[in-house]
């Protein structure tokens, strides 16, 4: 019989529900070697968190998350709070011997990332497993680009080219939520869509940014408080606040190899819902891909006859595609939370192995590198801006 894996969840909003339904999917999606138990959740509302617990499967609930932590039957804290909290929260559940899932971006500042970094790593040392939830990188379309590229199918990387779309924000009478404040988000646009691409171009290509120049604009800077929120959602109240992160973020960089890249992420782009979109483009070929067409592959071959060359459409929902064996027959499409799904299952699987899940905390700390060069290019004017290297380590592709 595989043992069993306990598992304490901080955070009952968006993120703390799509990781509840994961945890409690991933054990009848695929045999795991340890079945995961909801053991318990916190929240900062004892009342929201009761009604989170009862709604998720979750066996009990509390309003104190250091108690997850001091609890002797909980292996794995999984974290889905605001971003102000992912540093202190991790390091304190590192220092107690349990493994680590943190949600993206991996903290607030990069001199908070450094510090998750290196307590990670002295963990590790002790058997303490650590990851980011950088889900994306669990679509299967994605991770078969991935394979495109790593195999040499399209050749030596030029360009990268990468947008992450929304407009959630678009209204400028939408409510100050928790998302477009400082304190408590560390960035806007930039943290919350930025990275995920920034996460995707390394994944894909393998090629770090090494320098960058970037601007960022805050388009709506004064909105009405947030009465109640939920999700991307949110109810406003009279009084109004100011609004302390970017709308949105352009930079282009230099990479690695001599690859050149691209990236926007902005919450004003009306008709946008969740258009994350990224393009590789090497010496004999292409790959695209755009989340709102999830299933969906476009790879293009240069070295072949011109005459009937094209994109091939891949639908990438066979079994020997990543992740398909635990799903559906061919054509039955998966959809975002099947990402948290597979991520789910690759953690489980790397504490069982007693190996270091991907990505780790090194590889969160460069894309807070990333982002941190972004804001100072931003502050000042744009200017070309290295990105520091010097704490980070190589994680595995």
């Amino acid at each position: 019989m595989p043992g069993v894996l306990r598992v304490g969840l901080v955070g009952h909003g968006f993120m703390g529900r799509m990781h509840s339904l994961a945890w409690q999917t991933v054990g009848r999606a695929v045999e795991l070697p340890l079945v995961p138990e909801l053991t318990a959740i916190a929240g900062r509302n004892a009342e929201a968190v009761e009604r989170a617990a009862r709604a998720w499967g979750w066996r009990s609930a509390t309003d104190d998350w250091r108690s997850l932590i001091e609890r002797d039957d909980i292996d794995v804290i999984d974290i889905t709070t605001p971003g102000a909290l992912h540093a202190e929260i991790a390091l304190a559940a590192l220092a107690a011997g349990k493994h680590v899932l943190c949600e993206k971006p991996l903290a607030n500042t990069l001199e908070q990332a450094r510090a998750m970094t290196a307590a990670a790593r002295d963990a590790a040392a002790r058997g303490v497993q650590s990851m980011v939830g950088f889900n994306y990188r669990r679509t299967p379309a994605l991770a078969l680009a991935r394979d495109l590229v790593a195999q040499g199918r399209i050749g030596e990387i030029r360009h990268v080219r990468a947008v992450y779309l929304q407009d959630w924000i678009n209204d400028p009478e939408f409510p100050l939520v928790w998302r477009l404040r400082r304190e408590e988000a560390g960035s806007g646009a930039l943290g919350d869509l930025g990275a995920h691409i920034v996460d995707l171009a390394y994944f894909l290509t393998g090629r770090r940014i090494t320098g960058l120049s970037a601007l960022t604009r805050t388009f709506v800077e004064e909105r009405p408080l947030a009465t109640s929120a939920s999700g991307l959602s949110g109810a406003a109240g009279n009084e109004r606040g100011r609004v302390t992160v970017d709308d949105a973020a352009v930079f282009f960089a230099d990479c690695e190899g001599g690859a050149i890249a691209t990236f926007e992420a902005t919450r004003f782009a009306p008709g946008r819902k969740n258009a994350m979109r990224i393009e590789v483009n090497g010496s004999n070929g292409s790959v695209a891909f755009d989340f709102e067409a999830m299933n969906e592959l476009l790879f293009y071959d240069a070295t072949g006859d011109s005459a009937g060359a094209g994109f091939t459409r891949i639908l990438a929902t066979e079994p020997q595609h990543p992740y398909l064996d635990a799903w559906w027959p061919p054509g039955h499409g998966l959809g975002y939370d099947h990402t948290f799904v597979n991520q789910k299952r690759d953690l489980v699987e790397a504490i069982a192995a007693g190996k270091p899940p991907t990505p780790s905390f090194a590889e969160g700390l460069y894309v807070q590198s990333v982002l941190a060069a972004v804001e100072d290019s931003a502050r000042n004017k744009s200017g070309w801006t290295a990105v520091p290297t010097g704490s980070t380590e190589e994680g595995t592709r």
